[in-house]
């Protein structure tokens, strides 16, 4: 079951959106990963790290030019606007693919422990195709976030949605996996719930994860909320059935009071009651209401669908150098005073 690649070209695709503050130590402590394994002879000198600026209105995009003139290993691609996070990191993979063997998906904010990307590149060598980056614990999670995403993996679940708990896109996959994502022109798109439809061998890695290091969450509550509407709906009919099974339910119990209400009337114990009806009309006009904005979300999927508008334009894109020792390239990772890592690149001599 090894993978037969001695040296697989390892890509890291991080999509960025306002990240100016954390992406100086991403940048250091991701050079630090990848020279490890190119050192160790894990991954080809060719591998690199490819940012994806998804339509960011702070430095970002200048500050990944800076790394990639600076620095070997990094390369940038820029969208034409924002996009969102999943066609963004999709535009990442696509572009990776073409030269990868495997690329490593990562969030930028520094929350998922870039060591456990060794453990990934590990897995891909014996055999993996797919290695799901799991979390181990929600503890840095606030109440109220850490019981909602239990709650939206359930039912998701329940949905019939094959999707691995406390996995979010931190994830490797190979280069096959990627040429049958591209298979799938969705523009309502889910990576999550997609990734593990193609079926290959996968596996997973557990993880510590941490505090983001700098700047500000870009999930609010709405985006999350939004993000879970768009997952269950993408994947599942269930909700439309429930909708049909509820109407259903009302059905036999509006039987059930046409029969209450023809015997009172019949034995001369009908009553007009004000508050019943009032409470009944406003309890069924919201089930209507709610059941037609729930159609309104799937036929709203099925417009955007039909249009087959571009999930993402790419604007511009900045190529790594060519790591390699022969063409007098050199990086060097070494800890400064407070042990945080640093990236020095230089020409040898």
């Amino acid at each position: 079951m090894k993978n037969k690649i001695q040296q697989p070209i390892v890509t890291i695709v991080v999509p960025c959106y306002n990240e100016e503050e954390v992406l100086p130590e991403t940048v250091s402590r991701l050079s630090v990963v990848l020279i490890r394994l190119i050192t160790d002879k894990l991954a080809s000198p060719q591998s690199s790290v490819l940012f994806v600026d998804d339509g960011s209105r702070d430095r970002t995009w200048e500050l990944i030019e800076g790394f990639s003139k600076s620095n070997p290993l990094m390369s940038g691609l820029k969208l034409s606007r924002n996009c969102g996070h999943q066609s963004a990191l999709l535009a990442g993979l696509m572009e990776a693919k073409d030269y990868s063997d495997c690329v490593v998906s990562i969030d930028a904010d520094l929350q998922d422990d870039v060591e456990a990307i060794r453990e990934f590149v590990i897995k891909f060598h014996e055999g993996y195709d797919i290695v799901y980056g799991i979390r181990q614990s929600r503890t840095t999670d606030t109440w109220f976030k850490r019981n909602t995403a239990q709650g939206f993996y359930k039912i998701m679940t329940r949905m019939g949605v094959n999707i691995h708990d406390n996995h979010a896109d931190y994830r490797l996959m190979s280069k096959r996996t990627l040429e049958h994502l591209e298979h799938f022109p969705e523009v309502n798109l889910f990576l999550r719930g997609v990734v593990p439809l193609i079926g290959f061998p996968s596996t997973k890695v557990y993880y510590d994860r941490f505090e983001r290091f700098a700047g500000e969450s870009k999930y609010p509550l709405k985006k999350m909320l939004s993000f879970a509407l768009d997952g269950i709906t993408s994947f599942s009919i269930k909700p439309i059935r429930l909708v049909t099974m509820t109407g259903f339910l009302f059905f036999i119990i509006s039987l059930v009071a046409l029969i209450y209400a023809l015997f009172s009337k019949f034995y001369g114990n009908a009553v007009t009651g004000w508050t019943s009806l009032i409470l009944s009309v406003w309890f069924i006009g919201g089930i209507q209401l709610l059941a037609i904005g729930l159609i309104g979300e799937y036929i709203g999927k099925i417009y955007r669908e039909v249009k087959h508008r571009p999930l993402f334009i790419i604007e511009k894109f900045v190529p790594a150098a060519s790591y390699s020792h022969e063409n007098g390239q050199v990086a060097e990772a070494f800890h400064d005073s407070t042990s945080e890592p640093v990236v020095v690149t230089s020409r040898a001599t």
